[in-house]
């Protein structure tokens, strides 16, 4: 038996924390967390599917960047004549997180039919190998889009010394990349993985792009900060957008039990080479005319035809004297 400095022996002593959790009563706060049981949507219980790991898929999404830009991220070495083998291996490293986080997030819907996710029409897990397959077979074509976007951020942007400093260091082709990737997976009818991507984006940047948009060639986000797209939104080519730009809704559709009707056409349509200044806000299935220009703080609730020029009424200057007409 050790002495009295030593551990063995020596009595446990109650603290007031011990006591304090003790009277909390943790059983009946844990009964009534429980309240629906296995068919609450608060529980991922049921079905004993788990949802797909969202460190999982943020891992994803860097290496799918460095595969994208080899040396600007990730830890994908690149010693001279390796490069090709390196790329292969990195590829299928992402073919095979991307079929098992697939799977999983398809698993979980067929599994989990609650909380309107029945209610979707989704690929069946089996087809979760056909998907992935498909999605690392775009990279190239994503790639290419993507060198689109940062020449237009590097032709639009004074400050910008180089095409390659929008790719390693600007918010809006970090959220752009996010988004590329995303909505093909969207596209493809995968659950949960291309909101989580571009949510990812969004909490780095503050750009919020929905995967499900549509947006062309050699699009510029300029500063980003508050930037909000839209899932049905359509953007054309040569595009550039601001800080605090927000295309949405202006309403949506309700179904007989007012339930949103989903994958109802409700955000802009931005056609080719419009200009929309920071805080600007377009809202409703509207029409932004090709090569137009929408100024700051402008709110767009109708059509704008072509080659249009929306600014603020200019401010008036007025002279008063001895507060006369104030």
């Amino acid at each position: 038996m050790q002495g009295t400095n030593g551990m063995a022996g020596r009595p446990r002593v109650i603290s007031n924390m011990d006591s304090s959790i003790s009277e909390l009563g943790l059983g009946a706060l844990a009964q009534e967390l429980c309240a629906g049981g296995d068919v609450s949507p608060l529980s991922l219980q049921y079905g004993g599917r788990p949802l797909p790991s969202r460190s999982r898929t943020a891992a994803l999404l860097e290496l799918l960047r460095s595969i994208l830009f080899p040396g600007y991220f990730g830890q994908l070495e690149l010693p001279e004549g390796r490069l090709r083998q390196n790329l292969e291996a990195a590829l299928a490293t992402a073919y095979t997180q991307t079929e098992t986080l697939t799977r999983q997030a398809l698993d979980f819907v067929y599994a989990e039919a609650r909380g309107g996710v029945s209610a979707w029409h989704w690929p069946e897990p089996s087809e979760s190998p056909a998907i992935a397959a498909s999605f690392v077979r775009s990279l190239p074509a994503i790639r290419l889009l993507l060198e689109a976007d940062s020449e237009a951020a590097w032709l639009g942007d004074p400050a910008s010394v180089s095409i390659f400093e929008p790719i390693y260091s600007y918010p809006g082709l970090r959220a752009l990349t996010a988004y590329r990737l995303a909505h093909g997976l969207y596209l493809a009818g995968v659950p949960f993985i291309p909101r989580l991507l571009t949510e990812l984006a969004h909490s780095e940047t503050g750009i919020d792009i929905h995967p499900g948009a549509r947006i062309g060639s050699s699009f510029f986000i300029d500063h980003g900060t508050g930037v909000v797209i839209g899932e049905t939104t359509v953007i054309g080519n040569h595009v550039k957008v601001y800080q605090g730009v927000t295309l949405g809704a202006r309403r949506f559709e309700l179904d007989s039990a007012g339930h949103p009707v989903k994958g109802v056409p409700r955000h802009p349509v931005i056609e080719d080479e419009v200009t929309i200044y920071s805080n600007a806000t377009v809202l409703g299935r509207v029409r932004v005319g090709a090569g137009s220009v929408i100024g700051g703080n402008v709110w767009v609730t109708e059509d704008v035809p072509p080659g249009s020029r929306l600014f603020q009424a200019r401010p008036r200057r007025e002279h008063f004297e001895a507060g006369a007409g104030i």
